[in-house]
């Protein structure tokens, strides 16, 4: 019997999904976890196959937890539960070590095959996401950039609608450096500006106002 473990931040999901995996015989949700914080700490002692991690935690994008995951567990076979869909979110996730890419919408039927097949140690992708990933799209990037903290908040500020001099204004840094931070984040979105930067970062969850 596969051993699972969930981590969504959604109850009734995470209550609806245990629920109905228990009715199946060739798997058994032993661990519940609520957000990154509870996941990491319950890690070490939990005794589970696989893990069906939700890719936006309130207190975390699980992207950049996934190497914290793997080193604590590298055993263990993770399959993201997400509703994005950019190929840059996908490639990032198998690249920092997930073995399936499962979407939200996805029939139970789906996630249980998801599950079976990267116990056997392949890689799974739904049948959205298979789509997805046949279709090219030049015009994006890859993979999903890493932002630094301060990028973050600039971000966020800038989708609030802030100039420049307000940013460095609230964020008590000089305007120069905002216009560098704002330089960099074009460069890491591969954008003309910065407001589709934002929006990439969105689509991604990266930030959230």
């Amino acid at each position: 019997m596969i051993k699972i473990a969930i981590t969504d931040d959604h109850p009734l999901l995470l209550e609806g999904l245990k629920n109905i995996l228990n009715t199946r015989k060739s798997v058994k949700v032993t661990e519940c976890y609520s957000s990154a914080k509870e996941l990491l700490e319950g890690l070490p002692n939990a005794e589970i196959d696989v893990l069906l991690l939700d890719i936006n935690l309130e207190d975390a994008n699980s992207i950049e937890i996934l190497s914290k995951i793997t080193k604590i567990k590298p055993e263990l076979y993770i399959i993201m539960l997400s509703v994005h869909n950019e190929l840059a979110v996908i490639n990032s996730c198998i690249s920092q070590g997930a073995f399936g890419y499962i979407q939200k919408n996805a029939s139970i039927d789906e996630i249980l095959i998801g599950i079976e097949t990267v116990y056997k140690g392949e890689k799974f992708f739904c049948t959205q996401t298979q789509k997805k990933m046949k279709i090219k799209e030049n015009d994006q990037p890859n993979t999903v950039p890493k932002l630094t903290r301060r990028e973050k908040e600039i971000l966020i500020e800038a989708a609030f609608g802030l100039t420049t001099n307000q940013i460095a204004e609230k964020l008590f840094i000089s305007p120069h450096t905002v216009e560098s931070h704002r330089k960099n984040l074009i460069e890491k979105f591969q954008t003309s500006n910065l407001s589709s930067a934002i929006k990439l970062a969105f689509e991604y969850g990266l930030i959230g106002v």
